[in-house]
């Protein structure tokens, strides 16, 4: 599923959405905001590239962070949550992970984890695998946060719908 259709999808429940970038740094907020009309949904984001702004901005635990590193999936649930919290949106999208040349923390390059933080505290979790060159590590990512974000809309279809 494209960009254009998640906006559509939470512009019809008067939802919205938040994203907390790594890996990706920017690209997921690039891909919503290329879309015409995004302001209706998209709220913005943070870029906490450093491991520390994961804590102090987005409220990722200090300790979850020193025991696993920045890739792991509860650092991903955490921005997640952090970043609709931050930035009161609906839904919080967030990803982190190993683009490379070189592992992170003990992980491959490759393994990124995405999640997704809605009403309710819910968390929706995806772990990726990718192969390829850092480019397209991050791209992928970004077609998978979209999607991801997608499947939660869809099988909460009548959650949020006036």
């Amino acid at each position: 599923m494209d960009v254009a259709e998640v906006l559509s999808m939470l512009v019809r429940r008067s939802a919205t959405v938040a994203v907390a970038e790594s890996v990706t740094g920017g690209l997921i907020g690039a891909a919503f905001t290329s879309v015409s009309g995004s302001s209706k949904a998209f709220r913005g984001g943070v870029i906490s590239y450093a491991t520390d702004l994961k804590r102090e901005l987005l409220g990722v635990p200090g300790e979850l962070l020193q025991r696993e590193g920045a890739v792991h999936p509860e650092v991903a649930a955490a921005m997640a949550a952090g970043v609709a919290r931050l930035c009161g949106a609906t839904y919080g999208l967030a990803v982190t992970g190993v683009a490379g040349p070189e592992p992170q923390d003990g992980k491959p390059v490759g393994t990124v984890h995405v999640a997704v933080s809605g009403p309710g505290g819910q968390i929706w979790a995806r772990e990726l695998r990718l192969d390829g060159s850092r480019e397209r590590i991050r791209v992928e990512t970004v077609d998978e946060a979209v999607d991801l974000l997608a499947g939660v809309l869809k099988t909460n279809i009548g959650e949020h719908s006036r």
